[in-house]
């Protein structure tokens, strides 16, 4: 009479397999949080390039479409420093900003407001041919007449920096022209993942070994152009 040989797996060889099982489920897991994680950022970078190259874009064509204007501090002055945001007034439009910080500080007295709102604005556009917001510092904005430039959405992004200049560049007599140097900062603006780069005053993203560090979303693009005012003549 045969036997059946009834013998299954032992206990350390289903120790064995399960473990193997367990270190291929963990390796799978950290692999697609690595993809997702280099995923979500692509997108946020994507994004900021986006709208700092929107934003270029659109200040050189309004720039490029008026005469030269001043930009130098007193009266008559184009282009107004705020500690929390700044304005400019290129002519037909005017630019009108407040900084990623002070957003998020949310001190609605020093910050550029709409008139007819709370909602505190990030970087707008509006129709303004008399450079009345320049001349009247403290005029609040029209929110219907303004036109928000940078795309606020799951990305929250925001400017952390803007400088105009004419600095080694002189004013054509002739064709009534003048190049202006603009730099500018736009990235999201969480602000615990966000430092101060010690030599260059540029606002950067921590390092992934800082506290509060968010290398998956945390995006910071500078941006620099030279554009000509009067070049529609």
């Amino acid at each position: 009479m045969n036997r059946v040989d009834k013998r299954g797996f032992t206990l350390i060889e289903l120790m064995l397999a399960m473990s193997f099982v367990a270190v291929l489920l963990i390796a799978i897991a950290m692999t697609v949080m690595q993809i997702g994680a280099i995923y979500n950022r692509g997108l946020t970078i994507k994004d900021t390039n986006q709208a700092g190259r929107s934003l270029a874009s659109e200040l050189k064509r309004s720039i490029a479409n008026n005469t030269p204007f001043n930009i130098s501090t007193g009266a008559g002055s184009r282009y107004i420093k705020q500690n929390w945001g700044g304005r400019l007034c290129t002519g037909e439009y005017s630019y009108i900003w407040n900084y990623g910080k002070d957003i998020k500080v949310g001190n609605n007295a020093a910050l550029n407001l709409y008139s007819n709102s709370n909602n505190i604005l990030q970087f707008v556009k509006v129709l303004d041919q008399g450079a009345s917001y320049c001349t009247t510092p403290a005029r609040k904005i029209d929110k219907n007449n303004a036109v928000e430039l940078l795309n606020v959405g799951e990305h929250d992004l925001s400017i952390h920096s803007f400088t105009i200049s004419t600095e080694n560049t002189a004013n054509d007599s002739k064709t009534n022209q003048r190049l202006y140097n603009i730099d500018f900062a736009i990235g999201t603006n969480d602000q615990n993942a966000l430092t101060t780069d010690p030599i260059t005053g540029d606002i950067m993203c921590k390092a992934p070994n800082q506290i509060g560090s968010d290398p998956s979303y945390c995006a910071v693009n500078q941006f620099s152009i030279t554009t000509r005012a009067g070049n529609s003549i």
